[in-house]
């Protein structure tokens, strides 16, 4: 069996692959077309951000079983590419979570005392106490926006220094806040109520430009903005007109929209600390990922044990057959149910019926949670860690199995609660392997849930369906397929369009408005 290293790792965890039997090629620094040139020769490979494990490199993967990332961040693996080759993807979530943490209020303490700024004058023969006239974290509110690991983390440190914590998790519980001492909040009430803004998510189209012109306008006067998640949550042009303005007092940022920064105006600002992208870069760190990175490969290669993997569970090889359609239905629902739900998830319940009550369920709940999680918590889920995940943010997971599937020789059917809500999503396998859901709570559907979606609340009523067409034509998207389902005529509708191409927000405001449109959702998956 042959590793490839194409990206830094701690010497040690080349170690470990060499004292497990496998032949270790450690190659920095390939091109695109140099990787695709050899991948084909080995059966494992391990990376952290810089290589780019495309669709196309993967094409020549004969060989490859698995992937590891030594890190959690996955932007640079293609993971439809990889699960349709049947390469199984991990990670290693949790290893940088202290440190990221640590670096975030490093950089909360730098931005509020302006630390870097005063260093870099007295290294310039001056002596500004005057200029450099800081803030206290004592007593101030701390709005944190993602309570995941890391956010979590934070807070914990934050409230010890005398902060009071407010957060907006949509999965976390009120229960579950209460017992960390943190007030639950929207994301309205944080920008109103914060004095610092910390984000702890991941980049999906929900959180990008999260942070904006108007989200800003409704700050207080001398707000100081963090992120040491992912660039892109904030918009950078609106934040330097907000730091301009003197609407945010600082802002603290290792990540960019575009790393490293060009020409990046909040480079060098005078109220602005920025880092490039160290949030997960401590020696204690990138040992402890080189080191989970190559015991999971190790593990794989040797074992056939699947840990940390983002794309497969752990199931045994002989089932592997018949449950890999039905996970990947169960992800699918799943994902389609967090996108479209709103409120703090309290319940779930998967359901099998027909033929897939005959089926090992677990497996397919922990899909169904995956998916249910990933919108939001995104690179930290996967699924070995979804249900610890679901039960530290309260959420109850339960199962049922029936014999009874109506229409359908085989059904999953997922119900999602909040303590004012819930929702039904029901899917099956056409040809025993294309995922289709077909029941959104009292519609009846057929929808391919796969790439980018608009989920469509209207009347029904004449023009909707040209006017939604029009629209989206106008504005030069293509609609692969539409789907429409209603409870009776007149009355009630629902309507999903399959798109080539993401909505802008300036899009998704002009189709709310359409004539009969009550609610738009945009899905990802």
């Amino acid at each position: 069996m042959k590793v490839l290293v194409s990206d830094n790792i701690s010497p040690n965890g080349v170690e470990i692959l060499k004292k497990a039997g496998l032949e270790v090629d450690v190659n920095i620094g390939l091109k695109p077309d140099q990787l695709k040139a050899i991948i084909g020769n080995y059966h494992a490979l391990i990376i952290r951000s810089a290589t780019k494990v495309t669709a196309d490199i993967l094409e020549a993967a004969a060989n490859l079983k698995v992937i590891g990332r030594a890190g959690s961040g996955l932007d640079n693996v293609d993971k439809v590419a990889a699960s349709k080759k049947g390469i199984v993807v991990m990670n290693t979530p949790g290893g940088n979570t202290i440190t990221t943490a640590e670096h975030t209020i490093a950089m909360m303490f730098a931005v509020a005392r302006k630390t870097p700024q005063a260093n870099a004058s007295i290294a310039a023969g001056k002596w500004e106490k005057k200029k450099f006239m800081g803030i206290e974290l004592f007593n101030k509110t701390l709005g944190i926006i993602g309570l995941g690991k890391i956010g979590s983390e934070v807070a914990r440190r934050m409230q010890c220094m005398g902060m009071n914590v407010i957060a907006y998790d949509p999965f976390l519980s009120e229960e579950k806040a209460k017992n960390m001492g943190i007030e639950k909040l929207e994301i309205s009430e944080i920008m109103k109520k914060a004095d610092f803004i910390t984000v702890h998510t991941p980049l999906t189209p929900e959180t990008r430009n999260m942070i904006n012109a108007q989200t800003i306008k409704t700050m207080k006067n001398g707000v100081f903005i963090i992120n040491c998640a992912r660039g892109g949550i904030i918009n950078e042009k609106d934040l330097y007109d907000a730091l301009e303005s003197g609407k945010v007092a600082g802002a603290a940022l290792d990540v960019f929209e575009k790393e490293p920064p060009e020409n990046n105006p909040l480079v060098g600002h005078e109220k602005v600390v920025c880092t490039p992208h160290l949030g997960a870069s401590t020696t204690e760190a990138q040992e402890n990922v080189a080191i989970a990175a190559a015991e999971q490969i190790v593990d794989c290669l040797i074992y056939g044990t699947i840990r940390n993997a983002v794309n497969f569970p752990s199931i045994p090889a002989d089932q592997v057959a018949v449950l890999q359609p039905y996970i990947n239905l169960a992800e699918k629902i799943g994902s389609f149910a967090s996108q479209i739900f709103e409120g703090a998830i309290t319940e779930v319940t998967l359901e099998c019926r027909g033929e897939a009550s005959e089926l090992n369920i677990s497996p397919l709940t922990i899909a169904a949670l995956k998916g249910l999680l990933t919108p939001i918590l995104e690179e930290t889920v996967n699924f070995v860690n979804a249900p610890f995940i679901a039960k530290e943010r309260g959420i109850e997971v339960k199962e049922t199995k029936s014999r009874d599937s109506g229409d359908y020789q085989s059904l999953i059917a997922l119900k999602v609660k909040s303590p004012v809500s819930e929702i039904h999503i029901a899917g099956t396998l056409f040809s025993k392997k294309d995922p289709r859901i077909v029941k959104i709570d009292n519609f009846s559907v057929e929808i391919m849930p796969e790439g980018h979606m608009l989920v469509m609340n209207n009347n029904d009523k004449p023009g909707v369906i040209g006017n939604i067409g029009m629209l989206l034509g106008k504005n030069n998207i293509n609609i692969a397929r539409m789907h429409f389902g209603r409870e009776t005529a007149g009355g009630r509708a629902i309507s999903v369009v399959n798109i080539d191409s993401p909505v802008t927000v300036k899009l998704l405001k002009e189709i709310k408005k359409l004539p009969n449109i009550l609610d738009v959702k945009v899905i990802n998956i």
